[in-house]
């Protein structure tokens, strides 16, 4: 069973979804369920888990009845104010919906420092009471951070998202790799396997140009704490779905059907308690 631990849906709206520039006008344009169910039937995959893409809590409400609508939705990533006033309050709200599985923010648009604020790190203290996951979207500049952060939970469940956008273009990877080495001592953080094309030169990037990171991340994770995702639509701008999941099939067909099943599906389920294996 294939799981696609990361991807998106939306209703496009210039202003909301303002991140998407001219040079991304082929996804200018909404993306719902049915479009991702053929892609999915086409490509042998089972379940996905929905993330957020616009920060508010009506998307994480749309979020939550696509996946009550379409089964192979298996999980949802929403969003919600960590700094907020009663947030237990609304925490405690969201635990009642059974796909729901977590929180993100996009913390690459912000400052690194947004990370320690006092405010925002009692909100992380609170997601592992109602036992939601944290999903990490960050620059390789907020590494650092990034480090800091997670040190202060070490029970909770975190999942860093897009192997923390490496310079690929740049072909930039030593100290990038040696903070993610850093961050990966904390024992309940994943690494999705997602992102990498939009990180490299979209017209002209080449299967060799993202192995090393391919590589990089699998010694510092192991099979037991990576997991696959397409980060679809957005990979469209660089990247058939097909090319990527195949790139990402042929890199890992030498380890053994256990560590395929665990990259492929196991972990996205374990770690999200997606209830699909």
């Amino acid at each position: 069973m294939i799981i696609d631990a990361h991807q998106h849906f939306w209703n496009y709206d210039p202003i909301s979804h303002d991140w998407i520039g001219e040079d991304m006008k082929m996804i200018r344009r909404d993306f719902q369920p049915k479009d991702l169910k053929d892609v999915y039937e086409k490509n042998g995959v089972s379940a996905c888990v929905a993330v957020q893409a616009d920060q508010s809590e009506a998307e994480t409400a749309m979020l939550l009845n696509y996946a009550e609508q379409h089964d192979f939705i298996a999980g949802v990533v929403g969003w919600v104010d960590l700094r907020q006033g009663g947030l237990e309050d609304r925490l405690n709200y969201y635990s009642a919906f059974s796909k729901l599985k977590g929180f993100r923010h996009v913390l690459q648009n912000e400052d690194p420092s947004f990370m320690l604020e006092p405010a925002f790190l009692r909100g992380i203290g609170l997601l592992q009471k109602f036992d939601f996951t944290y999903d990490i979207l960050i620059f390789p500049q907020h590494l650092d951070a990034a480090v800091e952060m997670v040190g202060h939970f070490p029970e909770q469940r975190f999942v860093v998202d897009h192997l923390a956008k490496p310079l690929i273009k740049k072909k930039e990877i030593r100290e990038w790799k040696e903070k993610m080495k850093v961050l990966s001592q904390h024992p309940h953080l994943y690494c999705k396997i997602s992102g990498m094309v939009t990180e490299a030169d979209w017209e002209d990037w080449k299967a060799d140009e993202l192995l090393p990171y391919l590589e990089a991340a699998t010694e510092i994770f192991g099979p037991d704490r990576l997991m696959f995702g397409s980060d679809w639509p957005v990979c469209l701008v660089a990247s058939s779905y097909d090319k990527w999941l195949n790139l990402v099939k042929a890199y890992f067909q030498s380890f053994s059907p256990a560590d395929q099943a665990k990259v492929f599906g196991g972990n996205a389920n374990s770690f999200y308690q997606l209830n699909c294996l």
